[in-house]
């Protein structure tokens, strides 16, 4: 393979795995605009409690969302093997959730891996397909001990377009 075909491919794999790292950055801020452009319109996605299209999941995941205090997922690697105008892709994950329990908030991590189809329209990568594999999860009582009321200097997340990432 020549030098200009290997940096096309490199540049492909690379848009497919910025994907993978925007719909966990769309998941943790709430942004369910962010969260539709990444999929073409007739994708679908599978996270097991729920399977349907795209437009349905982020109707479907939005609301779940909001009732947990917060998320934070963390993509560990990603292989992506292209074919012209369609890749597929293995990315890791951790998924780290803190929800209100009866007595006091408790702690869930997840992980598995997100199994995706990515394909190129006019030029532009997107998720067609997502379906998610989980391989094991811990739940517990939360240990945060943050003093959120009076943060000094520390800056935390937000879920929602208010977090610093966003400026």
């Amino acid at each position: 393979m020549d030098t200009q075909s290997r940096l096309a491919l490199a540049a492909d794999k690379l848009e497919c795995v910025e994907l993978v790292a925007k719909m966990a950055r769309a998941i943790d801020r709430r942004d369910a605009a962010l969260l539709a452009s990444l999929f073409h319109p007739d994708a679908t996605d599978d996270h097991g409690l729920f399977s349907g299209t795209a437009t349905e999941f982020v109707a479907w995941v939005m609301p779940l969302l909001a009732t947990m205090k917060q998320t934070h997922h963390v993509i560990g690697q990603s292989l992506i093997a292209v074919d012209g105008d369609r890749a597929v892709g293995e990315s890791y994950f951790i998924a780290h959730h803190t929800l209100a329990g009866p007595d006091g908030d408790l702690f869930m991590v997840a992980a598995g891996r997100y199994l995706d189809t990515f394909e190129r329209r006019e030029g532009v990568w997107k998720v067609l397909r997502r379906h998610a594999v989980y391989d094991w999860n811990r739940t517990g009582a939360s240990t945060d001990n943050f003093d959120r009321a009076d943060p000094g200097p520390m800056a935390f997340g937000r879920a929602d377009r208010e977090d610093l990432s966003y400026a």
